[in-house]
Formats: C-alpha cells, sequence, structure tokens
C-alpha cells in the first residue's frame, strides 16, 4: 500500500475476537487487543491512516443466543460497552471512527434475504473531545434509473433511492425515516421517540459511501400485495436489464 501511494487504510475490528462471550463484563481477550495493536502500529509507521470500523457484521454468538442481537435494545449497551473499550485501547493512535459498515448489506441479506448470520450507539464524547478523533458512517447503495421517462417510474426511482440509502441517511440528518416510507410502511416502521431523534439527527463528522452499481426501476404500484414485506414496500420493480 506504501508502494503505490495509498495515505490510509480501513479495516474492521472482530467483536468477537476482542470480546469472544459479546459482554464486557465477560472478559477481554488480550491476544486480540494485541493483535490489532500491532497492525495500527505498523500502518502508521509505513505513513498509513487508520480508518476502523467496530462491527462488519460479525456479532457474537453469545449475544445472538442470548436476545437475539440487534433485534433486540439491550444490543445498544453492549455495543457502547464494546465502542468504548476499542477507543480506550486504540484511540490514542485511530482519529477515524467508522461505526457500522453497510447496515443495509447486514440488515438485507440478514434480516430479509437470511443470507447472512442474524443492527446502535456508542458513546462518542470521550473520542471527540479528548482523543480529537471523528466518529462517522459507512452506508452503501445502489442508484436508481428510471425504466422510462413516465412520471410513475420517475418516481419509483426516488422511492427505491429512499428505501435503500433514505432509510439510513434521512434519520441522520432528518432525525427520522424518510415521508415515503412512512407512508408506504405504516405502523410496520418503528417510530423515533423525540429523545431518540434529538440523539441520532447530526450524530456523524463525516460519511462513507460504497457504491457498486445501477439498476433500471418501475413502478410497480398497480400490482396488488398480498403479504407486505421489504421486499414489495418501495412499490417497485428493479432490473440491471433495459
Amino acid at each position: 500500500m506504501k508502494k503505490i501511494g495509498l495515505d490510509a487504510y480501513i479495516f474492521s475490528i472482530s467483536w468477537s475476537r476482542v470480546l469472544p462471550k459479546g459482554k464486557l463484563s465477560r472478559g477481554v481477550n488480550r491476544e486480540g487487543i494485541k493483535y490489532y495493536n500491532k497492525l495500527i502500529n505498523k500502518l502508521l509507521a509505513k505513513g498509513l491512516r487508520p480508518f476502523v470500523t467496530p462491527f462488519h457484521w460479525d456479532l457474537p454468538q453469545a449475544l445472538e443466543d442470548e436476545y437475539g442481537g440487534f433485534l433486540s435494545p439491550h444490543i445498544m449497551d453492549d455495543f457502547r460497552d464494546y465502542s468504548e473499550l476499542c477507543f480506550k485501547e486504540f484511540g490514542d493512535r485511530v482519529k477515524h471512527w467508522i461505526t457500522l459498515n453497510e447496515p443495509y448489506s447486514y440488515v438485507y441479506a440478514g434480516y430479509v434475504e437470511g443470507k447472512f448470520a442474524p443492527d446502535k450507539q456508542a458513546s462518542i464524547r470521550y473520542v471527540q473531545e479528548v482523543q480529537k478523533g471523528i466518529m462517522g458512517i459507512s452506508f452503501n447503495t445502489d442508484w436508481f434509473v428510471p425504466f422510462s421517462n413516465a412520471t410513475q417510474d420517475r418516481d419509483a426511482a426516488l422511492r427505491a433511492l429512499d428505501f435503500m440509502f433514505g432509510w439510513f441517511m434521512d434519520p441522520l440528518t432528518n432525525g427520522d425515516y424518510p415521508h415515503i416510507m412512512r407512508s408506504l410502511v405504516g405502523d410496520r416502521l418503528p417510530k423515533f421517540t423525540k429523545e431518540q431523534s434529538k440523539i441520532v439527527k447530526g450524530s456523524l463528522d463525516f460519511l462513507g459511501l460504497n457504491y457498486y452499481t445501477a439498476k433500471y426501476v418501475a413502478d410497480s404500484r398497480h400490482f396488488k400485495v398480498e403479504n407486505a414485506s421489504y421486499l414489495t414496500d418501495s412499490r417497485t420493480n428493479t432490473s440491471t436489464m433495459n
């Protein structure tokens, strides 16, 4: 990386590698801490800034077994403790933190498709004020091109973007999910409390965006939906072919 002129490296810390049983109270794996210290020190020695993600989809099995992982609000306390351990051990050298990597991919593949194993907030004041670090998040999204110039297909492309990117971005900028999601999903979409909205709105210093591909989108609101789910809520059909 140094030879080809890179100046930064993004990597993920494995929750299970540093906390094998998921919780801080159940013990820290010092060998795991040693591993990441060695990596960080070698990166810095080569002039490469470490960008570190505490969560890249590998939830400790113990927490999944205990309370269902990210389906439970209990995850907030354990993710906070885990993140603060990372800040304490590595924050003197790591100044760029990415809380979650591609939460859309984790939610969609883990809870919609079921292809990945079955996602909130760590305390960031210490990182920002004492360690002078910054906190962000890394999203992924496709771009959506209307299947035709018809108004309904142009509207469908905007809906598709809201259901993939806006789903995660709007809470960070507006404190709530996109209006179209509220309209189409209804009571199945959780509601933010005023306190939650206040906490999450504006809670990032930078945004990482992973972009892979674009898709064509056509409106499908005229089709009858028997069993509503995330797969049908946007009322769109997507394709890589036009």
